[in-house]
């Protein structure tokens, strides 16, 4: 199974709208999660309508129309991995050791906010991935997104992918 991992679109905020590259990504994956701040409706609907399976979360800058829509926690079994989506963690500092609390039965938190791309492993196992975002790079070189595949009980490579500079 091919997972397409994406999060603060920002659109039209930050741009006005994907980038083709990610959306070739979304007809590629089984499953596009997306962790929040997608901040317009209709960036909403283009991912429901064009993936074959959406998994998202409201972020801090979603309004009243998004909320209503989606959740602020998602929890969801992939193959034989409990996956869960927020947008938010808190501070970089203790955040495997807090996200490990918050949320010991899952296997894989896929996360936003920062801009920041992360891959790290918690005490006791969980995976905790940020993609980054795809419009707004922030401090970052390149804006990304990840892809990652869920096989055998296991998660396979996780791939961080940069985008050109607009």
């Amino acid at each position: 199974m091919r997972l397409l991992l994406v999060s603060d679109t920002h659109v039209p905020l930050r741009a006005k709208r994907l980038p083709g590259e990610l959306l070739c990504e979304v007809d590629r994956a089984d499953v596009v999660v997306h962790a929040g701040d997608w901040v317009d409706a209709a960036t909403f609907d283009l991912l429901e309508n064009r993936a074959r399976r959406l998994v998202g979360v409201y972020g801090n800058n979603d309004g009243p129309d998004l909320r209503a829509l989606l959740p602020e926690v998602a929890r969801v079994q992939l193959g034989d991995l409990r996956f869960g989506v927020v947008h938010e963690t808190g501070a970089a500092r203790g955040r495997e050791a807090r996200c490990a609390a918050l949320y010991p039965d899952l296997d894989v938190l896929v996360f936003g906010h920062s801009h920041i791309p992360w891959n790290t492993v918690a005490p006791g196992g969980l995976r905790l991935l940020n993609p980054g975002s795809p419009t707004d790079r922030r401090r970052q070189p390149y804006c990304t997104y990840m892809t990652c595949t869920v096989a055998d009980g296991a998660l396979g490579e996780v791939a961080l992918h940069s985008l050109p500079r607009r």
